[in-house]
Order: C-alpha cells, then sequence, then structure tokens
C-alpha cells in the first residue's frame, strides 16, 4: 500500500495537493473522484464534506484523514523528507500569516467578488478579508519586495500561496499585476511543479475525450 491515499479530481484544489506531495516524493495512491457520480465511502469516512483534495496517511500507528488544502500542505512539509521545505525558526513568522492568509482573506476575498458582493466601506470592517482591493495589494506588496513567501527561499508555504497567484493569473481573479507574474514565473520552474501538473493536464485531456 502507498503511504498515502490521494482523492482528487484534476479540475480541483487538488492540484494543489499533488504538487505538494511531488515537491516532498510522497509514494501515493490516487484516487479519481467524478464529479457527477456519489462521493466514494471511503473519501466521506475520511471527510464528511466530500471536499477535494483529502488524504489519507497510512502509517503504523494507524490511518491519519488530511484536508484542506493549507493544512495538507503544512503537514506534508512536517512529516515528509527532511523537513527543507518546512519553515526555520526565522521564517516562521512569514511562513504562516501568508499560508493563512492564502487560505483566508484571500480565498475569501476572491469568492465573494466572483459572487457579486463588495462589501461597503462599513462592511469591510466586519469582512475578514476587508476588501478584494486591499487583499490584492497587500499580497502584490509582500511579493514586489519578496522572491518568495519567507524570502529568498521557496518553502512549502508558496505551494499554497503560489497556486492561489497561478490560478489567479490564469482565471482572471486576481490583475495581472507585474509582482505576481514575476512570483509565478519563478514557481513554474519547479520540476515538482512541472511533474505534478504533466500528470492533472493529462487527466484533464483524457476526460475531455471520454
Amino acid at each position: 500500500m502507498a503511504d498515502y491515499t490521494f482523492f482528487t479530481n484534476p479540475m480541483s484544489r487538488g492540484q494543489i495537493a499533488r504538487w505538494a506531495l511531488h515537491e516532498v516524493g510522497a509514494d501515493y495512491a490516487t484516487v479519481i473522484v467524478a464529479y457527477d457520480q456519489p462521493r466514494p465511502p471511503a473519501l466521506l469516512a475520511a471527510n464528511a464534506m466530500g471536499k477535494l483534495p483529502t488524504l489519507i496517511h497510512h502509517t503504523a500507528g494507524g490511518d491519519y484523514p488530511l484536508a484542506e488544502g493549507a493544512a495538507i500542505c503544512a503537514y506534508l512539509a512536517q512529516t515528509e523528507g527532511d523537513g527543507a521545505l518546512a519553515p526555520t525558526a526565522q521564517e516562521r513568522a512569514a511562513y504562516y500569516r501568508w499560508l493563512f492568509f492564502a487560505a483566508g482573506p484571500v480565498e475569501q476575498a476572491i469568492t465573494a467578488r466572483s459572487m457579486g458582493f463588495e462589501p461597503t466601506e462599513r462592511q469591510q470592517m466586519s469582512a475578514g478579508f476587508g476588501s478584494y482591493d486591499r487583499v490584492v495589494d497587500c499580497l502584490a506588496g509582500h511579493f514586489a519586495a519578496s522572491d518568495f513567501v519567507c524570502g529568498a527561499r521557496f518553502t512549502m508555504a508558496d505551494v499554497y500561496v503560489g497556486s492561489q497567484v497561478l490560478w489567479g493569473l490564469a482565471f482572471g481573479t486576481l490583475p495581472d499585476h507585474p509582482a505576481f507574474a514575476a512570483y509565478a514565473a519563478r514557481l513554474v520552474e519547479r520540476p515538482a511543479y512541472a511533474a505534478a501538473k504533466a500528470i492533472d493536464d493529462s487527466l484533464i485531456r483524457e476526460s475531455a475525450t471520454t
């Protein structure tokens, strides 16, 4: 049995988890979950919401289910390999700040705008993301000054944050800001990114012909 069972669909946030799995060289078995079919019982047992991606880590001490892209990235960085993609003591503040910023305000701001919700100035005081423009300016400002989330070094936080940027540029949910474009160009040079993306792109092509 592989170390991980990976429930995903190539047209989902599962692309984030696959990239993370490749960055740490994890041994995993893929279970493709079709959107037009009922969720597999094993997936629902691991994640009652049936969300993708979901991982199950099979260990001698038992099976450990994992969900939520940011959590999967952080777990793999700490658990697999030599921990080279986990943050050093000096990097932890930036690592966790921007990992959770992408999972929280960035995700919320993009979703709100896509659904036509633009908070008023008063509502921005209560909305966790403030406003779309404030989120974009904050994120772009960081990458205008830093090559990666933690500065000059790529860490696992870049898999999650970078996926948000790459997706945003590809589908227009983030503006074509020079800082985002430069960051994206650095990310796509990662061999693990290319390998994981090739798998998902191949699966997407296969599904289009069936």
